[in-house]
């Protein structure tokens, strides 16, 4: 866990919410001259808190489903699971990867065009490692809504307005727009000029389509990947199982204002509610867990958690 500053933790907070805003907007909002935020932000690169700045792509909008897997191993040791890893990690088709402390091992979320796409990307997973496979269980991500790191900051903030992944309808994009997302995908904060260098093109067209994409929907937004833990937070990961399914969306209403919430996941095949949080220990989350009880009575049958203890993928758009 590393110390950091008020200063520090507003400028990641304003990163978070635009990881394309200038040194100079964002010192003009946390009182610093644009000189000391751009070192700052170096030095928070340097330090690993900041890994990198990364583009929320609705990947729906561009005719993707995606589909989550949770694994659990067997009769496997570190080589093994360390090469399953960086299998999925490599792969074109995933965007999501992370290790578990829990329930199960291994968490991925798989964007494909269709079933059969799927069907042949598992086919080969299963060819390689299924006898290191205990269980798979599957669901489909509908929706995803991803909400800034508000605990960063004291400020109350308007917490109801989320970047959504899923549920979009199609919109037609092109070969310059395509590559345009795989570069913002791993370096939000790539200036226009370099885009355009790299593209062929000028930075008054990426200008356009970028702001087109934002205008469609197809860019949600621009955030940091934080090295949370380096602040003492873990990711939390929380099923809740529903005795009056109707009461939901009063749940996930109530539990808005609170900073620590991330993210809300609406899949079919898996719990009733999924919700994830940034918190410092299991204590804080039945807290938050006891308060929605009592606050609901007769609503909750049961809820269970893990813990996301490495990201080691995340990428909102297929390479």
């Amino acid at each position: 866990m590393i110390n950091i500053d008020r200063k520090n933790k507003k400028i990641l907070y304003e990163l978070d919410l635009n990881a394309r805003r200038s040194g100079s907007y964002i010192g003009k909002k946390v009182g610093l001259h644009r000189n000391v935020v751009e070192y700052r932000i170096k030095r928070l690169k340097e330090t690993g808190i900041i890994k990198n700045f990364y583009t929320i792509i609705d990947t729906s909008k561009l005719g993707y489903i995606s589909l989550r897997c949770y694994l659990k191993f067997q009769n496997i040791n570190l080589e093994v699971k360390q090469k399953i890893i960086n299998d999925f990690v490599e792969n074109k088709h995933t965007f999501w990867v992370s290790s578990i402390d829990g329930r199960y091992d291994l968490s991925v979320i798989i964007l494909v065009k269709n079933l059969a796409e799927f069907y042949e990307f598992w086919n080969k997973i299963l060819k390689k490692y299924h006898k290191f496979i205990q269980d798979q269980i599957f669901s489909v991500y509908i929706k995803l809504l991803h909400y800034p790191l508000s605990y960063l900051t004291s400020i109350t903030i308007n917490r109801s307005k989320s970047e959504i992944i899923g549920g979009g309808t199609q919109i037609p994009v092109d070969e310059i727009e395509l590559n345009i997302l795989r570069i913002l995908s791993i370096n939000a904060r790539m200036p226009l000029i370099e885009i355009a260098r790299k593209l062929n093109t000028t930075s008054m067209v990426i200008k356009h389509r970028i702001k087109k994409m934002r205008r469609q929907g197809v860019i949600q937004g621009f955030r940091t990947n934080l090295d949370f833990t380096m602040l003492g937070y873990k990711h939390f990961k929380v099923d809740i199982y529903l005795m009056a399914y109707e009461k939901a969306g009063d749940i996930t209403n109530y539990l808005l204002s609170n900073p620590h919430l991330v993210y809300i996941d609406y899949t079919a095949g898996f719990s009733d509610l999924e919700l994830e949080f940034h918190l410092k220990g299991s204590d804080e989350l039945h807290r938050i867990m006891d308060d929605v009880i009592s606050r609901f009575p007769n609503t909750i049958k049961n809820y269970s958690y893990f813990i996301f203890s490495e990201i080691h993928k995340m990428r909102y758009m297929p390479e």
